[in-house]
């Protein structure tokens, strides 16, 4: 997937939401996840590799319980400047809704012991390519060693998500803490306090927070 499947699902000039382009490597890779409050809530999950975000759609959130595989939709990849965008997609956009930075932090490659940023994205993108990734999280909410592993026994772009079991792990349910570590909101306050939306189309109200239904696909 590429920038250019992003690009043509928005447009620019009644969405706040970034156009960057690629951005150049830096000292660290970057993830973030955002909670999502769209046709149904999710959250959406984006590392840092070769200049985007490769992006997975989690209806369910993420999960530190080892024993518990979530669903991971994979969609089209996001710019780098995504990782900073919290607001409001207004309606009639696609993806339209309220928009909050769950998580954010650094990560690198589980299964090499190097600093070297360029080794880490070429170990990843390889690890991408063979359909099964091992990092190491570093964020304020998720932190230790995840998996994403692509699922060939369900759809084209499906994937799942779990937590290794390591010191971090926990039966807590993570998504329980559901305020923004940019803001310290929660969905409805970004939504009737939050600045960033195009106001021709701000979301009137409180957000709607629809919840994702028993038919959405889930492994556990």
């Amino acid at each position: 997937m590429s920038l250019a499947i992003y690009k043509k699902k928005r447009s620019f000039n009644k969405t706040p939401e970034p156009s960057g382009e690629k951005n150049k490597a830096g000292s660290a890779l970057h993830f973030v996840v955002q909670k999502h409050d769209a046709s149904q809530l999710h959250y959406d999950f984006r590392l840092e590799m070769n200049g985007v975000l490769k992006s997975w759609a989690i209806p369910k959130g993420p999960s530190l319980n080892p024993d518990i595989k979530r669903l991971a939709i994979m969609v089209e990849d996001h710019p780098f400047d995504y990782r900073n965008f919290e607001g409001i997609i207004p309606e009639g956009n696609y993806g339209a809704g309220v928009v909050m930075i769950w998580d954010e932090g650094v990560y690198r490659s589980a299964d090499i012991n190097s600093g070297d940023i360029k080794l880490q994205e070429k170990n990843i993108l390889q690890q991408l390519h063979n359909g099964k990734l091992n990092f190491i999280l570093e964020g304020s909410k998720l932190k230790g060693e995840f998996v994403l592993v692509k699922s060939h026994g369900l759809g084209e772009n499906d994937w799942l998500f779990m937590k290794v079991k390591d010191r971090f792990a926990s039966s807590e349910d993570i998504t329980k803490k559901d305020k923004s570590v940019k803001s310290k909101k929660t969905l409805e306050q970004i939504a009737t306090t939050s600045k960033n939306f195009h106001k021709s189309n701000r979301i009137a109200g409180k957000t709607k927070n629809k919840k994702s239904t028993a038919k959405q696909k889930q492994e556990k």
